[in-house]
């Protein structure tokens, strides 16, 4: 009986496994508009590779090498063999779209990739967007030209939807800008083609080309002409092959060339989910960006493992059909092995044998049942050993939080010393303005940290259940109303627009006042610490059923979906380095809520605002009130809760008393975010400088070119472009790059002082500092800079490359000094000629001669063109009249005049040599 089950089963396996490797089959078509390019070639071997991992589709593949009608008969041709799918990259927009339509209208699903029709009868297309690819080229364009620059672009001869797509979508770019004039749109050719057509175009800075082919032949014909190191070339592709797309931007044939994926393996995965009748996207738009020098080399990296993944993948395909292939084999062989044994093996031994085998079964059970024992016995031992170390986790966090409440302890009664002493130092009105200003600095910062201990204690209680709700009930319009009007004096400040909206007049609720001034200041603080100037804070109140909703709303620098999940986790901080904190605010504001039986939600997107939306049961702590006495008549925000969470924003108190304004001889810009540590830098050096403020980079920049300050107090981490950034603008500048800047920074390692010093920078302090250290190097610098003044102002211009200057102001002096020596005869010439060859404003100008050369503009042209008649009158043979001429005087007695008025003699004597 054994032995027929046995030879039952063996004839039945391999006729089981052919039925069930069959399959359904599918014949999938390609109709390719050419493959002779690589991009082309590696979307067919793209296809191919994922082709091979499914043997359930029969893939058939039509070239019609760029000729529209061979390619509308190849497609006929298919509809009649009766394909499951078609794949189709069109030649031409308008003489495939028909052809096309009649495929999906006979009920055959069709999927364009690469180039569309001008019909929407299509299953799913794949392709990158191509107007995008052109954005990305003139955007990366622009930036490279600096926005001025003649530019010329290259396509394919055929008018195919990816070549029109992309020569809109650069257009709409360099169209913006004025600098850029677009000289002629050319079709790509053979050598001779390309040299006339880049002949043609005469002086221009920049090639685009529609693919990384085009860009190569542009490159060659470039160093044919002798001009491949001024042209720069952009291309199309960014292939990872040998020689094209990604080697051509690591040789520095071209500066870049836009990624553009085949979707080869895209579009067979596609067709695979429209066969399998799952779901799929009808638009696949594929990913693009421009590569170049900065991140060619991660690009290489990266397709050099997804291939060198794909070979390894392959190789592993094949084992694994050499391995079907030996068990299929294998499978035979035990089949004629068993009707072979059931013919000439007796009962009895196969009774033995099986008997055997059985023994051979039982021993090796047994040491697999000895071999779980023992797993098991250690799997008891590391459940204890995990048991012990959560005891100690849990010991040792008891440990922390009792460290923190007991410290938070500690820490409130010196506080308490430190703030009452200063609140009554503060209030005298016979201290000066600057020692109260300081004091009341100090008064804040311990408001801050007597904020932090309390919202530790809290977190303490709250882990515990310790933390009772004093319940009462209170009008929640006139609660929020009054928080909100406690903030009016910093929107105004901020130039913020806040508004209280709500359509309840009065509106009952059961609630822990000190608990729900905590939420709803640490909410406002926050909105307001994101909320740039000109920005808006909305607060609104609503009912809800039996439900009280309170939203918070502002137009802030926003979350992303990230930080989200993490928004109301104690200690996270956020993600903008400007703007971190403890990380306790909010999540003690949401345990808050929760003890009323409520939720704290949030919704933000990066760049758009952030709204937090508070809901709790209007009832819900009737019940449950440990204290039910009536509020305070007219205040009902608690004191505590009140230090807990306001600060005294923003920055140092107004005074009333009026501070004496004096000129002062040299001017600082102090660029810092922080509103009390640039307040107390200003203080402390408006007696002696004339002070700038800035809270930001854009701010410091425009302070920068439109004050020109002596000096300049940066800190490295602010809002918008960092320290080290504004360094570099400024000192390569020509506008400000004499002025000395010192960087005042938390950043204290080695490293990022040579970081800091490699931007320019001319002296650089770390915090906390050292208020004379600091005034000393003011001085040092101003001092240095006054000393070098001497070698711009002497009697004749110095040689340039001898001043021990910087490089860009002996640049500026000597554009200067050339402008005036080359318009010397001109009689008209005037301030604004200068500004516009040197691009400067006059206010700029007459800043910087000063500056430089204590000197102003005028008064060196006059000395430049005397200096020029001096030389006339000793070595020329030429009349007075002929030399005002040549000196730029409107006539002879004007010249007389002024060089009279200056050296004392007329033309006439000083060139009878009456004058020494």
């Amino acid at each position: 009986m054994r032995l027929f089950v046995v030879l039952l089963l063996a004839a039945m396996l391999p006729v089981s496994c052919a039925r069930h490797a069959k399959g359904r089959q599918y014949v999938v078509a390609f109709s390719q508009c050419m493959d002779y390019d690589q991009w082309r070639q590696t979307m067919l071997a793209e296809m191919n590779r994922e082709l091979s991992f499914h043997n359930d589709i029969q893939f058939i593949y039509k070239n019609a090498n760029s000729n529209s009608a061979t390619q509308v008969g190849q497609i006929n041709e298919l509809l009649k063999q009766g394909i499951d799918l078609l794949i189709v990259s069109p030649n031409e927009v308008a003489p495939l779209t028909p052809v096309i339509e009649k495929v999906y209208d006979a009920g055959i699903p069709v999927l364009l990739i690469d180039r569309k029709t001008n019909s929407g009868k299509y299953t799913a297309f794949i392709g990158a967007e191509n107007v995008e690819v052109g954005q990305n080229a003139g955007q990366f364009a622009v930036s490279l030209l600096k926005g001025k620059g003649k530019v010329m672009e290259i396509t394919a001869p055929e008018e195919a939807s990816p070549f029109i797509g992309r020569h809109n979508g650069f257009m709409q770019v360099i169209s913006r800008y004025p600098g850029i004039q677009f000289l002629k749109k050319a079709k790509a050719g053979n050598a001779q083609h390309f040299d006339s057509t880049i002949k043609e175009a005469g002086n221009f800075d920049l090639i685009f080309a529609h693919n990384d082919a085009m860009a190569n032949d542009a490159y060659q014909s470039c160093v044919r002409l002798g001009i491949d190191k001024k042209i720069k070339i952009i291309g199309v592709d960014g292939l990872p092959v040998n020689g094209m797309g990604l080697d051509m931007v690591t040789d520095k044939r071209i500066v870049a060339t836009v990624l553009y994926p085949t979707g080869g393996k895209e579009a067979i995965l596609t067709a695979l989910n429209i066969l399998g009748n799952k779901p799929f996207k009808k638009e696949n738009q594929l990913f693009t960006t421009v590569i170049d020098s900065g991140n060619v080399r991660l690009m290489k990296m990266q397709a050099e493992k997804l291939l060198s993944q794909q070979h390894d993948i392959e190789e592993r395909q094949k084992i694994l059909d050499r391995q079907i292939i030996i068990s299929h084999n294998q499978e035979t062989v035990i089949f004629i092995i068993a009707i072979t044994l059931s013919l000439t093996l007796i009962l009895g031994g196969l009774s033995y044998y099986f008997l055997k085998e059985n023994k051979k079964i039982t021993h090796r059970l047994e040491l697999q049942n000895r071999e779980i024992s023992l797993q098991k016995n250690q799997l008891e031992e590391q459940k204890n050993q995990l048991i012990e170390m959560g005891a100690k986790a849990e010991e040792a966090h008891q440990a922390k939080l009792n460290f923190f409440t007991n410290i938070s302890h500690e820490f409130r009664t010196p506080l308490t010393l430190i703030l009452s002493p200063l609140e009554e130092v503060a209030d005298n009105p016979r201290l000066p303005v600057g020692v109260r200003q300081t004091v009341k600095l100090a008064e804040k910062n311990v408001l801050r940290l007597y904020k932090l201990v309390n919202q530790l204690m809290d977190f303490r209680k709250i882990e515990f259940k310790k933390m009772p709700v004093n319940a009462a009930q209170h009008d929640l319009v006139d609660f929020i109303n009054e928080i909100v009007e406690s903030y009016n004096n910093l929107a105004k400040s901020k130039q913020i627009s806040l508004r209280f909206i709500t359509t309840e007049r009065k509106l009952p609720a059961w609630f822990d006042a000190g608990m729900l001034d905590k939420v709803i200041f640490n909410m406002l603080s926050n909105a307001f610490k994101f909320t740039k100037e000109n920005g808006f804070i909305q607060v609104s109140l609503m009912q809800e059923n039996s439900n009280a909703v309170i939203r918070i709303e502002d137009s802030g620098v926003g979350m992303s979906a990230e930080v989200i999940q993490h928004a109301f986790d104690p200690f996270f901080q956020g993600e903008y380095e400007n703007y971190k904190g403890t990380g306790l605010g909010l999540a003690l504001s949401k345990e808050l809520i929760e003890l009323h039986k409520g939720t704290v939600t949030v919704k933000s997107e990066k760049g758009k605002g952030t709204t937090f939306e508070v809901c709790f049961p209007l009832m819900a702590m009737q019940v449950d009130a440990q204290i039910a006495a009536p509020p305070a008549p007219n205040n009902i925000i608690s004191e505590d809760a009140k230090i807990y969470t306001t600060e005294l924003y923003p920055g140092l108190p107004v005074t009333t008393e009026a501070p004496v304004y004096t000129r002062k001889e040299n001017s600082i810009l102090i660029i810092e975010d922080n509103d009390d540590l640039r307040q107390f830098i200003a203080n402390r050096l408006s007696a002696r400088y004339d002070v700038i403020e800035a809270a930001n980079g854009s701010k410091a920049l425009q302070a920068a070119f439109d004050n020109t300050p002596d000096i300049i107090i940066c800190d490295i981490v602010i809002p918008g472009k960092n320290g080290l950034e504004l360094t570099s603008i400024l000192k390569s500048d020509v506008r400000t790059a004499h002025i000395p800047i010192i960087l005042l920074t938390a950043r204290s390692t080695d490293d990022q002082k040579i970081e800091g010093f490699k931007t320019g920078a001319d002296a650089y302090i770390t915090k906390p500092f050292n208020f004379q250290l600091l005034e000393q190097h003011l001085i040092a610098l101003l001092n240095n800079r006054n000393k070098s003044k001497a070698h711009y102002s002497s009697d004749t211009l110095p040689g340039i490359n001898n001043i021990t200057k910087k490089k860009t102001d002996r640049k500026f002096i000597s554009e200067f000094a050339a402008i005036v020596e080359n318009n010397i005869s001109n009689d008209a010439f005037s301030i604004d000629d200068i500004c516009r060859e040197l691009n400067i404003s006059p206010a700029q100008l007459s800043r910087k001669i000063k500056a430089l050369m204590e000197c102003n503009v005028n008064e060196y042209i006059v000395n430049t063109r005397l200096k020029k008649a001096k030389y006339y009158l000793q070595h020329e043979d030429l009349s007075i009249a002929e030399i005002a001429f040549k000196t730029g005087f409107s006539s002879a007695t004007y010249f007389s005049t002024v060089f009279r008025s200056k050296l004392g003699v007329t033309p006439k004597e000083f060139k009878e040599g009456k004058f020494k």
